[in-house]
């Protein structure tokens, strides 16, 4: 791929670092109306950029659920194809999405499935 092609499938420059990882979420518009499922691709505190299940136009207020983070909002900046760049109304912290979904329990030293096949030594 030449820098020209390259470019040309990006959306317009960002200022914040980007992280990429792989999440799914549904968009909605903020009247409840849904947009479709989307793969987050990369990350940051002031966007994002997602393959869309449907084409999303530039210019469209979107609503979400981000994991670790909560409900996002932000306006399609930019759209090509099945792929958007989305800006957020709010800067986030992209390193809450990154981080293990909790169950809320105490974490255990030995998870279950391996202390039902854990030897007991005879105590002397």
């Amino acid at each position: 791929m030449n820098d020209e092609q390259d470019s040309s499938d990006r959306g317009p420059a960002r200022a914040a670092p980007r992280d990429s990882l792989f999440l799914l979420t549904s968009f909605m518009t903020p009247e409840g109306v849904p947009l479709g499922k989307a793969r987050i691709r990369n990350l940051s505190a002031t966007g994002l950029m997602a393959d869309c299940e449907r084409g999303v136009p530039a210019g469209t207020k979107v609503e979400f659920e981000l994991r670790g983070v909560g409900k996002v909002t932000g306006t399609v900046a930019w759209a090509r194809e099945d792929k958007i760049g989305l800006a957020f109304d709010e800067p986030i912290d992209p390193q809450l999405a990154r981080k293990p979904v909790s169950t809320g329990a105490v974490p255990q030293a030995v998870p279950d499935y391996l202390r039902a096949h854990q030897r007991t030594i005879p105590r002397r």
